[in-house]
Parts: C-alpha cells; structure tokens; sequence
C-alpha cells in the first residue's frame, strides 16, 4: 500500500514537472509570449532543470531543446522509480517505456489545452488566459478547419482533434501493453 502511495506521489510531482517543461517548449515553438505571471511561474519552476542541460544541449533553430530533454528525464526517473523498483533496471525496457509514457503525455497535454479552450469559449471568451491558450491551439486545430466545416457558427474542429488526440492514447496503450 506504502509503495503505490509511493509511487502515486512520484508520478503526480512528474507529470506535472514534465508538463510544465511541455509547455515551455510548445510556447516557444508556437512563437507565442505567456502572460507574465504563468510565465514567471514556469520558469521559476523549470529553471534549475532547464539551465544546466542548455549547457549540453543548447538551443538549435530557436528552440529550447533543454525543456524537451527535461521533459523526457523527468519521464525517465519516475519509470525507473516505478518500473524499476519491481522489475529491475533493464535498459532497453527502461527506455522504451519512457518514450511512449512521454509521447502519452504529449497526448495529454493538447488534450488539456483543447478542453480548456472549449471551457473559455463557453464560459468566457474574453478572459485573460483566453488569447494565450487560443494561440497554442491553433496549430493543431488549423489543418482541421480546412476540412471540418462550420455547423451554424458552430466550430466542431476541437472536438475533432480530441477525439483525434484520443485515438492516439488508445493506439499508445495498446502499445504499451504490448511492450509489458
């Protein structure tokens, strides 16, 4: 019971921490500047992470490759403290089971930014926070609106990418399984 409390808290604390490294590295692939609070938020809790792995892997083509690989390590570590407390640290497992839970988390995370947008434009389009996620949105919903059409002013192109979205988890666990 320990041990799954244990191991609860571990991913919690990760996937959060991952997340954020997530959303740093997005924010910086859409070009789009966060709201000053969020973004000191992030970088006060990403930088002791982010700054000394920009000393190996520095920033290529304007992108903060850093956040990425810390992204991927957070993932790592809490395999290796799940996974690898049961069944021993084999590499190859190891690895292959970080990159599909951090691909898993990618899913996730644009599955997050879409409900949160459907939730602004319902409750209040206007809001603050409003433009910033609408930003990190739209290079998925994009290529959807071309072929989704309007329904009455009704934009169905993020249900579309969820569903989407959701069909990738499906096919990923079903990977994961397979690798288990």
């Amino acid at each position: 019971m320990l041990y799954s409390i244990f191991i609860m808290i571990v991913d919690v604390i990760a996937s959060l921490l991952a997340g954020i490294l997530l959303l740093r590295f997005w924010i910086q692939v859409v070009r789009v500047r966060p709201p000053l609070s969020l973004g000191q938020f992030m970088f006060q809790l990403s930088d002791w992470l982010v700054k000394p792995l920009r000393r190996i892997l520095p920033g290529i083509g304007g992108y903060d490759w850093a956040s990425l690989l810390g992204a991927f390590l957070i993932v790592v570590l809490s395999i290796l403290a799940s996974v690898g407390m049961t069944t021993g640290f084999v590499p190859e497992f190891i690895f292959w089971m970080s990159l599909l839970r951090f691909v898993s988390w990618i899913l996730f995370g644009f599955m997050a930014l879409l409900i949160v947008e459907a939730v602004f434009s319902w409750v209040n389009p206007h809001a603050p926070l409003a433009p910033f996620i609408r930003a990190l949105t739209e290079p998925l919903l994009r290529p959807l609106r071309r072929v989704v059409p309007l329904i009455g002013n009704v934009d169905l192109s993020p249900l579309v990418a969820l569903i989407l979205l959701q069909i990738a988890q499906k096919l990923l666990s079903a990977l994961i399984f397979s690798v288990i």
